[in-house]
């Protein structure tokens, strides 16, 4: 574990609210990128603009897209998938759909348009599993989504210079497949171009497959980089001077010494104006999530070696695009003050936007309960990452309307979760600290119409604690800690704020979220 001293000196002063930043604001950057969950990154160049997006799995709006003007400060920009429309599900009718929607993201840029694919896994309470091609304009949308009634894992969307168009796919055995021209279709049969396994980063004959591949053609060759090894993996690549192959290989990076044991597995390259070439590269952090790694490329013998002697960087020199740009950071904080919902907020599943309102009352977010018996079930729970190496949410809510039968509050979600609530029961009102559906303390006959919340996170032993406040400035302890982990496989832990009733009379009752507050104290 990396001692979050460390990185200190690391933090944006530019806005009122510490963020992780990795400018030093001296021409150099420290990783990772963003110190919360952006998986499986993707990375393409349009002009002077760099695009990466990630996977969201069962989160909406789907497949989160980053902008960069020099490749170390981003913002969030948009997403392609609006909603999951394919299974009542997605809704939490009839059940949940956790770990489907996005996974493993592919962008490319041709002929003036945005391309995006990804696959929904089969095997996770989805049977067949497909794949997905969205296209727009420009990012920030509108999208149109093509379902495919085909299943390609872990796409890696290419256009040839020939006008041909092919997905790289696979996990272990890899294939190539033919799309169609607008690539809203498969033309031809999947053909496979890779069959080999790793014993170890170095050794054929074991059981690591490859997969997240991507493609590229440079200099007239073909190249795909894929992951190997799993959480403590490594990075492969493949070369052939034909895209069908026969395919030789390079190990471009195996280095876990930034965050052992976990190694830089997965992600994409690109190339500046200048000629110069940069990988973002994802590595595990555990509950706190999948950060991403930005690598410079070495050339040696023809193959992209990843690091600055084929090690990895910590604190480096920035890409050189000839200017140097303002510090940002993705948005987190939010007072709530605007009529669209900020880009940093996904909702677990799809929201029910009836049952939530930034108009109803200006200023504030407005949930309204929906029935659920807990948690895990419930419409409209409002997420956004946790950040490492240590991150802090407050809350400050409105509970005038509550029913009976509500728990409004505030928390940090995964499997397990844990939160902070005011719970409603025959008029009466309690706050209580629940962690994974138990109430570890409560606190009975609550008079007030406010509360305000606090999650603190760590990565040092993913831990969370909770605290509350009847004041909003005195603070205090309540329940126990939250031992963060991933029991919803490759899903960081999120803040979240949430309504829901645990009655059918309670339905509608509502909780005023005046802001969101958020620092890496």
């Amino acid at each position: 574990m990396i001692c979050f001293l460390l990185f200190l000196s690391c933090f944006s002063t530019a806005n009122a609210q510490q963020v992780w930043s990795p400018d030093n604001g001296n021409g150099t950057f420290t990783n990772p990128l963003m110190w919360g969950d952006w998986p499986d990154p993707d990375i393409i160049r349009v002009g002077d603009d760099f695009y990466l997006i990630s996977t969201s799995m069962h989160y909406v709006p789907g497949s989160p897209i980053a902008k960069s003007k020099d490749l170390v400060n981003w913002e969030i920009v948009g997403y392609p998938v609006e909603r999951y429309d394919e299974d009542p599900r997605f809704d939490m009718k009839g059940g949940t759909l956790y770990l489907n929607g996005s996974w493993a993201n592919t962008i490319k840029h041709h002929n003036g348009k945005f391309y995006v694919g990804f696959c929904t896994p089969k095997n996770w309470g989805w049977d067949k599993g497909n794949f997905s091609i969205c296209i727009a304009n420009k990012p920030e949308g509108p999208w149109e989504r093509t379902i495919f009634p085909e299943f390609l894992y872990d796409p890696g969307l290419f256009f040839d210079d020939d006008g041909k168009v092919y997905v790289a796919h696979g996990q272990g055995t890899l294939y190539l497949t033919e799309l169609n021209a607008d690539a809203k279709s498969v033309k031809g049969k999947d053909v496979k171009i890779w069959d080999k396994r790793f014993k170890n980063a170095n050794e054929f004959g074991g059981g690591f497959g490859m997969e997240g591949a991507h493609m590229y053609k440079i200099n007239g060759k073909y190249y795909i980089t894929c992951p190997a090894g799993g959480t403590e993996g490594w990075q492969i690549c493949l070369r052939s001077d034909n895209i069908y192959g026969p395919y030789e290989h390079k190990l471009i990076i195996n280095d876990s010494s930034s965050y052992p044991p976990n190694g830089l597995h997965q992600g994409g390259m690109v190339q500046l104006k200048n000629g110069d070439w940069w990988f973002i590269i994802m590595q595990d952090r555990g509950a706190i999530g999948r950060v991403p790694v930005l690598l410079p490329v070495e050339w040696k013998d023809g193959w992209p070696m990843l690091g600055s002697g084929n090690k990895d960087v910590i604190t480096y020199k920035k890409p050189n695009v000839g200017k140097v740009y303002p510090i940002k950071s993705p948005a987190t904080t939010d007072e709530f003050t605007k009529q669209k919902l900020g880009l940093q907020w996904q909702w677990n599943h799809n929201p029910d936007n009836e049952k939530w309102s930034l108009t109803e009352r200006k200023g504030y977010m407005r949930l309204k309960a929906s029935y659920a018996d807990s948690l895990k079930v419930a419409r409209n729970t409002l997420t956004q990452r946790v950040q490492g190496p240590n991150s802090e949410g407050t809350v400050e809510i409105d509970l005038m309307s509550l029913k009976d039968g509500n728990v409004a509050g505030f928390g940090v979600f995964q499997f397990p979760y844990a939160f902070v609530a005011v719970e409603q029961t025959d008029g009466q009102r309690r706050i209580i600290m629940n962690n994974n559906d138990k109430i570890i303390e409560q606190i009975d006959n609550f008079k007030g119409d406010k509360i305000w919340i606090r999650a603190r996170v760590t990565d040092r032993d993913f831990i969370a604690k909770f605290y509350y406040s009847i004041d909003g400035e005195n603070f205090y302890v309540i329940g126990n800690d939250l031992k963060m982990q991933l029991e919803l496989y490759w899903t960081a832990n999120r803040f979240a704020l949430f309504n829901y009733s645990k009655t059918k009379t309670g339905v509608d009752g509502y909780a005023d979220f005046n802001w969101f507050r958020f620092t890496n104290k």
